[in-house]
């Protein structure tokens, strides 16, 4: 089995300029810069000849390059069961669009739909019973947040694997945007 997700990969110009936000929540687990993305679909746990057919059916996804922007920041989950932090991103069809491509390869490769929201976001830290306070102030602090455009001219299937400093990431495959 290997753990798989799609993303879009952030520029690490775009990224430095997050980095200096990760500072303020106790015990948070800060992302570093270079696993900063946009997941477009997380597939789990799939084992390799399934990750085989959806690394064809992704091939075949077709989209145009993104232009995109951050724009402010949230958190998922409530009270001390927020879980995660994140940048977000200005509405982008092009962006929904390409995550609906990807869910369609998923199903196409035999995966189950995914049941959530897509949300497209940036996790900069993961947080286990953080204090809600803690969390409004921040939130406060960062909402303001707008990067310069920046242009995505690919996708990229990519494995992650937990290690005791967190989930590390390695892309597996590119595929175009053209």
């Amino acid at each position: 089995m290997i753990r798989l997700f799609a993303a879009v990969a952030i520029p690490s110009e775009i990224g430095a300029g997050l980095v200096p936000r990760q500072d303020g929540l106790p015990d948070a687990r800060w992302r570093p810069l270079e696993a900063f993305h946009i997941t477009l679909r997380f597939f789990g746990d799939v084992a390799e000849n399934v990750a085989a057919d959806l690394d064809a059916e992704l091939a075949m996804v077709t989209g145009t390059p993104l232009n995109l922007e951050l724009e402010g920041v949230g958190a998922f989950g409530e009270g001390h069961e927020i879980h995660a932090v994140w940048a977000g991103l200005a509405e982008d069809p092009d962006l929904r669009q390409l995550a609906r491509r990807c869910e369609a390869a998923a199903r196409r490769a035999g995966l189950k739909p995914d049941a959530r929201v897509y949300k497209p976001h940036v996790t900069l830290a993961y947080l286990r019973r953080p204090n809600p306070g803690d969390v409004a102030v921040w939130i406060a602090a960062n909402n303001l947040l707008k990067s310069p455009p920046f242009r995505a001219t690919s996708f990229g299937l990519y494995s992650s694997w937990r290690t005791a400093e967190g989930s590390r990431y390695r892309l597996e495959r590119e595929y175009p945007l053209v």
